[in-house]
């Protein structure tokens, strides 16, 4: 791992001499400023954080901090202020700073907010490559992991996407079938054209004809005009029919006759119309079982089955959950302008336990409700639904005595750490322990 970049400007001696002692190479890259323009000309765009000294000679660590964010719009920036300044870290924070800290301050406190922001930084950078790389690949951005499970679905649907074939989406709900199949729409030779979507599971069975093939004035009772239906607006363009289980046999007919002879018939209409138009379809349920039980046609699963793409549920691509966790996160977090940068180590290891069987959409929202809920700017484990803290607790009994004991010891030091910033003097205090003892427990139980 290359070293992280931290940007000191502040005109003592003394601070610098103690971020060479915290921060040493070849982990961390120090760069000091001593004012404004040396700030100028040592700040790039790589730097990872900056450490800024509220009070510099000649001008202000807002000044230049304003200046240096003109040039690099993600600056993550912590302020450090001497008692009587609090009101101007304040105005650097409304200005876009992330934190700020008071002189004296404590090592392992700056180092842990430092961390922090570096962790931040880092899952940023993460999503934005892995985003570039499927923007290369697909002009779709809200498909996100890196599982091979995953690499593989994304790897069907580039060899499926330039054709006109028809696609059956198979998964359980929630694993994001939708957005597969825009997927294929937009990186298919009709892009340019309409997609509509038609959920069968929303909708009556009675009102399937009229809304897919369209009516003509007088066919029932309220059809006072001609009405265009899904497939003829679809023209040209794809149309996704999703939880296609669900339509009736007539239906089912009718979509059959469609992909034969490419053309409909409105409801009340004496004369055809031809339509050509892609179809993509999904479906939860095993078709095949459908067929046999005589509640799908055959023939038409068969015309639907040329290409079949299976999602997998998430509980079989969990290194994908991170990713998905920290996309809800900053997505939920700046809609409902909350200022939350991270996840605790038990709220991921409660995340990374669960089974997850609503898949996605259950774990999108966890992480709404999380980030509603929570107080500070950390996701803790007690946030989460009854159900998934559950599932930790269940993972956590696994193992013999002493291992189970282990995990006992982990949680109750991690979450006194957690209630004192990081600072193992005043977690040692919490739990009754010699500051030594502590120590010596977290090297033996792996606790960073």
């Amino acid at each position: 791992m290359s070293a992280r970049i931290i940007h000191l400007v502040d005109d003592e001696n003394i601070i610098h001499d103690i971020f060479r002692r915290i921060f040493r190479e070849p982990e961390y890259q120090l760069i000091v400023s001593e004012n404004k323009s040396q700030a100028k000309s040592n700040h790039h765009p790589g730097v990872d954080v900056v450490i800024m000294d509220l009070m510099i000679p000649g001008t202000s660590g807002i000044e230049i901090f304003t200046m240096l964010k003109k040039d690099d719009p993600d600056i993550r920036c912590i302020f450090l202020t001497a008692y009587g300044t609090i009101e101007s870290a304040i105005e650097a924070i409304k200005l876009g700073a992330v934190d700020y800290l008071q002189k004296p301050f404590n090592n392992v406190e700056i180092k842990h907010k430092i961390e922090r922001i570096l962790k931040e930084r880092n899952m940023n950078k993460e999503n934005i490559q892995l985003k570039k790389m499927l923007d290369q690949r697909f002009s779709f951005k809200n498909i996100i992991g890196k599982s091979p499970a995953l690499d593989r679905v994304l790897s069907n649907v580039e060899s499926v996407a330039n054709t006109n074939s028809t696609v059956l989406i198979t998964g359980d709900s929630g694993t994001g079938k939708e957005l597969i199949a825009k997927a294929i729409y937009r990186n298919s030779n009709r892009r340019d054209k309409p997609f509509f979507s038609f959920n069968s599971s929303n909708i009556p069975p009675t009102l399937f004809e009229s809304i897919l093939f369209g009516y003509k004035k007088g066919a029932f009772t309220g059809a006072y005009a001609d009405k265009k239906g899904i497939f003829e607006e679809a023209h040209t363009g794809t149309l996704f029919l999703d939880e296609i289980a669900n339509l009736d046999n007539d239906t089912q007919t009718k979509i059959l006759r469609v992909l034969q002879e490419k053309e409909i018939q409105p409801l009340g209409g004496n004369k055809t119309v031809k339509v050509d138009v892609r179809i993509i379809v999904a479906t939860n349920v095993d078709l095949k079982e459908k067929v046999q039980t005589n509640e799908f046609r055959e023939d038409l699963y068969y015309r639907l089955n040329i290409i079949n793409i299976h999602l997998p549920p998430l509980k079989e691509r969990k290194e994908d959950i991170p990713l998905l966790a920290e996309h809800f996160l900053q997505k939920y977090a700046l809609e409902n302008n909350k200022t939350i940068v991270g996840m605790d180590t038990k709220f991921m290891k409660c995340l990374m336990d669960y089974n997850w069987p609503g898949n996605i959409r259950e774990l999108e929202n966890a992480i709404i409700r999380s980030v509603l809920l929570s107080p500070s700017d950390m996701l803790t484990a007690d946030l989460l639904p009854e159900e998934i803290l559950g599932a930790g607790r269940r993972e956590a009994k696994k193992g013999n005595f002493y291992e189970r004991l282990d995990e006992l010891k982990r949680e109750l030091i991690l979450e006194a750490l957690r209630d004192n910033d990081n600072i193992q003097k005043n977690a040692a205090r919490e739990l009754g322990l010699k500051a030594t003892t502590l120590s010596e427990l977290m090297k033996r139980l792996n606790i960073k």
